[in-house]
């Protein structure tokens, strides 16, 4: 074991080079969630390069690649990497800088599924080692509701073959390059986007008795929903309600029909979820009877909680140890993001986990969904060589 670990370490290190300009090339021309044509394409054509059997247009601009291993085994794990970017102008000033204007991968999808090709890469070299099969997964659309994981799990990814587990990492700018961080169980938030329609009666401002301000009922309704955020930060389970977005197109002197609020709401309990849900709808309707306006509250059901599988999670810390040293390895809190691969983690065991990416010497430490974000592309190594360890140890296990 020692000496394939070693020998992982050492194709990290060789391949390191063509999956940095692979991630430069991908980071270059970003393409947005269900847009990702020309991504899929470069993949494609990369796994080709390979001969590495894979299947295009799973979900849409989906991939599922397929590797064996020569030993006899009939364990299989899946690894999923994203291809979405984000609609972010790039502020970066560097030679693999977004090329169109207003995309940008700032949330290191493009890390995520070229290093999943390096992975692929390094077990195919030492399939003679293994046995089993290793499912790679190109998802689009993690950026966009509904999520191209629940697309492309209703398209049959997790079927023929099964696997006996998922693993995904995703890129940390707050942690130190060369190291990984987990956290088994409950981890990530559910996300719902909430859109709220106020309709009273608009009029000349002048004229107070002939209109049902719209602007103030859902001043009124906020207000309201501050109540329920504080009465919830009382409780015990983790609960984000805001809303970012608020629109009342009147004038000075006009007022308007209708009043539209946009917000985020995320918890990590899905009774609870359901329990929030009914309290906005029911204070909206409150008001709606008081007033004498009309108050539509639409919930976007979003992603469910992120829970990693506890043994799952155990064995691939203990191999990350093993691969990268215990002082590299650290315990994460919860986290009130979200993250499409909650679907996986409710269908199979799971694994989720983060790589370090900040670089404090080169001041690369700004946060994802920023316009300066980017990574010390020596985490790839990291990225690569670890997820690669751990799935030769899975599947290996007796």
């Amino acid at each position: 074991m020692s000496d394939i670990k070693s020998e992982i370490k050492k194709l990290s290190a060789e391949y390191f080079q063509e999956v940095v300009s692979i991630r430069r090339q991908i980071h270059s021309e970003p393409e947005l969630s269900n847009e990702e044509v020309k991504t899929a394409a470069y993949i494609s054509s990369i796994l080709n390069e390979w001969k590495i059997t894979h299947t295009k247009n799973i979900g849409g601009n989906g991939i599922c690649a397929l590797i064996e291993g020569d030993l006899k085994s009939n364990k299989v794990i899946a690894i999923r990497g994203e291809l979405d970017a984000l609609p972010i102008t790039e502020k970066n000033s560097v030679e693999y800088k977004s090329k169109n204007e207003g995309v940008m991968h700032a949330c290191g999808h493009d890390v995520h599924s070229s290093s999943l090709l390096g992975t692929l890469k390094i077990l195919q070299q030492l399939k003679s080692q293994w046995g089993g099969k290793v499912i790679a997964i190109f998802q689009p659309a993690e950026e966009k509701l509904p999520g191209g994981a629940g697309v492309m799990i209703a398209n049959g990814i997790l079927e023929n073959p099964k696997p006996d587990a998922v693993f995904a990492l995703h890129v940390f700018p707050t942690l130190e390059f060369g190291k990984v961080g987990f956290r088994e169980g409950l981890y990530m938030a559910s996300c719902d986007e909430l859109y709220i329609t106020v309709k009273g009666k608009g009029g000349h401002a002048a004229m107070p008795g002939e209109y049902n301000n719209p602007l103030f009922i859902a001043a009124r309704l906020l207000n309201s929903y501050e109540n329920l955020i504080k009465e919830i930060k009382l409780q015990p389970i983790p609960t984000v309600i805001a809303f970012g977005k608020i629109i009342g197109s009147g004038a000075t002197n006009v007022i308007p029909d209708e009043v539209k609020i946009e917000g985020t709401f995320r918890t990590m309990n899905e009774k609870h979820r359901a329990e929030i849900h009914a309290r906005l709808k029911s204070i909206a309707e409150k008001i709606s009877a008081e007033t004498s306006s009309s108050i539509e509250v639409k919930i976007v059901l979003g992603y469910p909680c992120l829970i990693n599988d506890k043994s799952l999670t155990q064995f691939s810390i203990s191999a990350a140890e093993d691969f990268l040293g215990k002082e590299n390895v650290v315990d994460l809190p919860l986290r009130m993001t979200s993250d499409d691969f909650a679907y996986y983690s409710q269908k199979i065991p799971s694994c989720y986990f983060r790589l370090g990416t900040r670089n404090d010497a080169r001041g690369i430490t700004s946060p994802v969904h920023t316009p300066t974000f980017d990574i010390e592309e020596e985490s790839m190594k990291t990225a690569m060589g670890t997820m690669a360890w751990i799935a030769f140890q899975f599947l290996n296990q007796k």
